[in-house]
């Protein structure tokens, strides 16, 4: 029996980026189409079958450790970034100022999606959808840059809106315009959730 149910909801490729592989900064850089192999975007900085643990995961392993990568990837939804920008008071938030992977339209709430969900393309390429991708103080900085006095809201305006991490499933090619098909685990919420986030 199948353990991921296909849903209704679809989502299309609004924007696409890659963050250069050189240099420090988060921005990513806008592209057509990110190819994908089992270690993520090929040539981008997130790719790789491992990475060093970062403050995510704090509570888990010393920071530099050597974790398996599911963080190759950024998505966030089109109809949040919205979101943030008017709790923000600004026109647009540029994905870059984000390092986002994809800009996807089309699903709500996309950042509370379930954990292990997959977005998959008509010829296969999926996604795994890990988890929330919570705000910080890099897209912050960029922000500030471009928009003085502006940057420090980002955080609480980017609350349960931010997107979520992602790690390639099945490699494929991924474009501007495609439409993305959400599978959700047939599993019923933890009854015991609540205590343990208590």
């Amino acid at each position: 029996m199948p353990a991921l149910k296909p849903t209704d909801f679809t989502a299309v490729i609004r924007w696409i980026g890659r963050v250069p592989v050189e240099g420090e900064a988060i921005l990513s850089a806008p592209a057509d189409r990110l190819e994908l192999g089992f270690d993520g975007p090929v040539g981008e900085r997130h790719s790789g079958r491992t990475r060093l643990s970062c403050s995510r995961v704090t509570t888990q392993y010393p920071r530099g450790t050597e974790i398996a990568n599911v963080r190759q990837l950024s998505v966030v939804g089109a109809e949040e970034l919205s979101m943030i920008a008017c709790e923000m008071g600004l026109e647009v938030i540029d994905p870059v100022w984000l390092g986002a992977s994809l800009v996807i339209e089309g699903i709500p709430d996309f950042t509370l999606v379930p954990p292990s969900s997959r977005l998959q393309v008509t010829d296969g390429a999926t996604l795994i959808l890990d988890m929330e991708n919570r705000p910080c103080h890099l897209p912050a900085r960029e922000i500030e840059k471009v928009h003085p006095g502006k940057g420090k809201a980002f955080k609480a305006a980017a609350q349960n809106r931010r997107g979520v991490t992602a790690w390639v499933e099945r490699p494929g090619t991924l474009q501007v315009g495609d439409t993305l098909r959400l599978h959700v685990p047939d599993q019923p919420v933890w009854p015991h959730l609540d205590e343990a986030r208590a």
